[in-house]
């Protein structure tokens, strides 16, 4: 730590704001906000950090500044500006190449209801509602919205002194033609408004009463007019799931899912007692904190919600951040209204919290399936690269996993899983009963075992030679495994070891790990064979255990 840094670490003061990291370059690497600024700083230099990322940072800070806020609030509003503003090296930045759709409707005499792909204020002048996840999704219902809203389609108008083809399909009013007055195209405006916010029960109200007047005034067609989109609307409710009967409650309901460097995001939207829409994220991440990766998402998407805000926010991963109040405060300064924030312990929330990880657990599925996929096309660019990273004398054609189970050494068991080419290679898959150290857990020593008995086969039928073997665990799982191996003289096999705490790949002999980038399809790969190999000795294991029970 340089004296500067030093100096300034002194006059930090115990209360809330900013604080901004520069590297030797003058570059900002990283801003965060704090309750308490002195306790916070000093936390980064006079502890020993677990996570590489922060270790890194640490070592990299060079100078440091602070901005002084009235509260928390107002440290965590400005610590997204700053962030926003010059996207730090080291801050969590939501990396996703996909720009959610938004509704608009344009600020006309006669608005338009249009899509936009990014929101932009400056340049479209208007009402947004979104973002929208599902695009299929949203262009089906703009198709609904113009069957029962013929809102104007066209910027300008297509003939000077009649209607177009819109107006005669019943798709548009034809303002340009004077054929609806400012006021009932105003009426229909804010129906779309309403649709939009989800409250779809002040609108079927309002369309009633609109079509009884036209009725009352002997506006018959108009009346039947409205009586269609009535209709219309009825079939779209009766297909939304009734979540609160008797309770028109709107909320957002948020699970989540992270493994394998893929984050998945699931947002249920409940308005007026239904479930009226679901909003999906993926990401793909380096090896981020999950709770710091989320706090990031929640404030970005409802920095940028353009859709009406839930009264009620139910999240777990709130609860696990630990900062409840702070964030109901800040939501009640963008919304403008006080939402309360649950983590769905009551039995209707557990319900729901229920369907919203299912969801979010097909959409993370959903996820991995493509990736494997494109680990599978590119196999030869994944493989040449891993051979590259790690050394590897074989190209990684046949890949085989091993991992260790049991509870406090009584049903020790080990898995081996084969995957080909990228693929998983079911058939060649092993499971083992580890007898060397029953009722005396040793992981070492089972895997001794394990690998000794393997390699014993070699050139069996049934038992292909590996090009590389993969160990669940550190330099020591690895250091004994190679002890086997330079026993039994074996030749012309790779060898690593994957730990899990950091994602570090160990090499034979070499003290320090090999780091693959987590979000790269290589160490995904990897990963995604670990944990097979996780699953697979974790299952033969607890079925030992069932029929260790029954026979008992």
């Amino acid at each position: 730590m340089n004296k500067e840094l030093e100096e300034t670490l002194k006059l930090v003061p115990t209360l809330p704001g900013c604080y901004i990291y520069y590297d030797k370059k003058g570059e900002i690497i990283y801003v965060g906000k704090a309750k308490n600024l002195k306790r916070r700083v000093s936390s980064y230099f006079h502890k020993k950090h677990d996570r590489v990322k922060v270790a890194v940072l640490v070592s990299k800070i060079e100078k440091m500044e602070y901005i002084i806020t009235d509260s928390e609030v107002e440290a965590l509003i400005l610590e997204a500006h700053l962030i926003k503003k010059h996207k730090p090296k080291y801050n969590i930045l939501l990396k996703d190449d996909k720009k959610y759709p938004y509704f608009l409707i344009t600020e006309e005499d006669y608005p338009r209801i249009t899509v936009v792909r990014k929101k932009n204020k400056a340049q479209d002048k208007g009402k947004f509602y979104g973002p929208y996840t599902n695009s299929k999704a949203m262009y089906a219902t703009l198709d609904f919205l113009k069957k029962i809203f013929p809102l104007k389609q066209c910027k300008t108008p297509k003939f000077s002194n009649r209607p177009c083809l819109y107006y005669h399909i019943g798709k548009c009013l034809a303002p340009c033609q004077g054929k609806v007055t400012p006021d009932e195209y105003q009426k229909l405006v804010a129906q779309v408004e309403l649709f939009l916010s989800g409250k779809q029960n002040e609108l079927i109200k309002r369309i009633k009463e609109q079509m009884e007047e036209y009725s009352k005034t002997e506006q018959f067609e108009k009346a039947a007019k409205m009586r269609d989109s009535y209709l219309d609307l009825q079939k779209t409710l009766e297909h939304q799931k009734v979540v609160y009967e008797n309770n028109r409650l709107n909320e957002d309901i948020i699970a989540t899912m992270y493994e394998e460097g893929i984050f998945a995001i699931t947002i249920l939207l409940i308005r007026e007692g239904r479930l009226i829409d679901k909003k999906d994220f993926t990401y793909f991440v380096e090896n981020e904190d999950k709770i710091e990766f989320f706090k990031t998402f929640f404030q970005e998407y409802y920095s940028n919600l353009m859709l009406e805000f839930p009264d009620r926010i139910v999240s777990p991963d709130l609860e696990d951040a630990g900062e409840k109040q702070l964030y109901q405060d800040w939501l009640e300064v963008i919304a403008h209204k006080k939402i309360k924030i649950g983590y769905g312990r009551a039995k209707q929330g557990k319900e729901l919290s229920s369907l919203a990880q299912k969801n979010v657990q097909n959409l993370f599925e959903t996820a991995r399936i493509k990736k494997m996929a494109s680990i599978r096309d590119d196999f030869n660019e994944v493989g040449a690269y891993l051979q590259e990273k790690l050394k590897l004398k074989n190209f990684p054609h046949r890949m085989e996993c091993y991992d260790i189970s049991h509870i406090q050494g009584t049903n020790t068991v080990a898995s081996m899983v084969v995957f080909y080419n990228g693929l998983s290679k079911k058939s060649d898959y092993r499971k083992f009963k580890v007898k060397s150290t029953e009722g005396k857990p040793d992981d070492f020593l089972s895997m001794k075992e394990v690998l000794t008995r393997r390699l014993s086969r070699l050139g069996e039928k049934k038992w292909e030679k590996p090009d590389l073997i993969i160990i669940d665990g550190g330099k020591g799982q690895l250091s004994s495994v190679m002890q086997v191996v330079e026993d039994m003289g074996i030749t012309g096999i790779d060898f690593i070891s994957l730990a899990k705490r950091e994602e570090e790949v160990f090499l034979p002999h070499q003290s320090r790990p090999i780091r693959i980038p987590i979000d790269s399809n290589a160490m995904f790969l990897i990963q995604r064979i670990r944990d097979e190999a996780h699953r697979f000795a974790i299952t033969y294991h607890r079925d030992l255990r069932s029929k260790a029970l029954k026979g008992n």
